[in-house]
């Protein structure tokens, strides 16, 4: 597709356009489930003339899934969901492909909800969210575009989450696909993109060696387990804290340590948290820390980590290397925090691996087209990604990767749905 430039949108350098549009060409190399929906749109039009307000991370990934919604018809426009997620050069291409990108890497609180205000003023019918920062500011700022509202979609656990406190409180304005529950999305992007792209931002960060060091992975959902394996398989001692029995046991049974994060402050080398809850390392833990350790998080907000607290502790802080910041006790101890607590794999690294988003965002897309097909038939709650939708993303994902699986027999199926066969 040939890039048309267009004058909306805000980002740090146009003139990074042509260095995006080549990186965006690299990431969809390696997704060849989106290509195939992509072509599929570009023939259906299963969205054409939805305005999507999308607030997402802006990385070479997610402008390809852009470029396939707007293939299919759709009128967007994006913003960051994260201050230090944006990839300069690649919101300078989408602006060139027609796609208006309010994102700056490093934007301050202030822009970055003037980016998401910009987006909202296009007048969004459907929403498009990592973390429900867009989903919020409609509903609290915006009510009146609500009753053009068609749906919308969640990328995230934290976002999710989010979305399930305003269900349960009765305030969900329009329905919302959560993506994140797909097992094509959290059981790949959330375990393999976040284990690797995780230890990736802080070996970028820092150059620590993991072997033989002490990981401390705060939360055992499917981000904890895939930061422990990736940590364990780099040579690290991990140790787990939970407060979910269940996760707790798993972990264990894993082959890990599992302690309470008051007793892993005090052994742990590198802390990692990816729990989506907030000040699950707190002023109290930070106290206990041993000099030299390093803390940072993979979870969406950089609330999971008690910054205020570790400020209130400290007699000065300087910037060694970029993305860390070196907190110097009052007793001596050095502490440091990595990209401001923000997510340290997106502000260090580069996000997760194309191939992985592949799936989660081939599920964005058609999550997107099955909102706009049934929209008046679904109601103002959470729903998960269709079964068929999920199936149908992997069998993909399978034959891109020449892999084949067997089918069952009309007997099989039979015999699965009886219930007169027994022994």
């Amino acid at each position: 597709m040939s890039p048309s430039v267009t004058l909306a949108g805000d980002v740090k350098d146009r003139a990074l356009a042509e260095q995006g549009r080549s990186r965006i060409a690299w990431a969809g190399a390696y997704m060849p489930v989106l290509a195939q929906i992509r072509d599929r749109f570009e023939a259906e039009k299963p969205l054409k003339g939805v305005r999507i307000g999308a607030c997402l991370h802006v990385t070479t990934e997610t402008a390809n899934l852009m470029l396939a919604l707007q293939a299919g018809g759709a009128e967007i426009a994006l913003c960051a969901s994260n201050p230090l997620s944006t990839q300069d050069d690649v919101a300078a291409a989408l602006c060139e492909y027609g796609i208006p990108t309010y994102a700056i890497k490093g934007e301050d609180n202030s822009t970055y909800y003037s980016h998401i205000e910009s987006v909202i003023a296009t007048k969004p019918q459907m929403s498009m969210d990592d973390g429900c920062d867009l989903v919020t500011t409609i509903y609290t700022k915006h009510n009146h575009l609500l009753k053009e509202m068609i749906g919308g979609c969640e990328e995230t656990t934290t976002g999710v989450i989010r979305l399930k406190a305003m269900q349960k409180d009765g305030v969900l304005p329009y329905p919302v696909i959560a993506v994140n529950n797909a097992l094509t999305k959290h059981m790949f992007d959330n375990r393999y993109g976040t284990g690797q792209s995780t230890l990736d931002g802080i070996i970028r960060a820092t150059n620590v060696l993991l072997a033989g060091r002490t990981l401390v992975v705060v939360g055992y959902g499917w981000c904890g387990r895939g930061v422990a394996s990736r940590a364990a398989g780099m040579g690290a001692h991990v140790v787990v804290t939970e407060v979910d029995p269940r996760k707790a046991i798993e972990a264990v049974m894993d082959g890990y340590r599992v302690m309470p994060m008051a007793e892993a402050a005090k052994i742990g080398d590198v802390f990692v948290t990816v729990t989506g809850n907030y000040h699950v390392i707190s002023e109290a833990h930070f106290k206990l820390m041993k000099d030299g350790a390093i803390v940072c998080n993979s979870g969406h907000f950089n609330d999971e980590l008690d910054l205020d607290g570790i400020k209130k502790l400290s007699k000065s802080m300087h910037v060694p290397r970029t993305f860390v910041e070196q907190y110097e006790m009052h007793d001596g101890r050095k502490v440091c925090i990595l990209a401001d607590g923000r997510l340290v794999n997106l502000a260090a690294g580069e996000g997760h691996p194309a191939a992985v988003m592949d799936m989660s965002f081939a599920n964005q897309a058609m999550a997107a087209g099955h909102l706009a097909k049934h929209h008046a038939q679904m109601k103002k709650q959470v729903y998960d990604v269709p079964v068929e939708i999920d199936e149908e993303v992997a069998l993909l994902k399978l034959a891109s990767m020449g892999v084949e699986i067997d089918t069952l027999t009309p007997e099989q199926q039979k015999y699965m749905a009886s219930w007169s066969e027994g022994t």
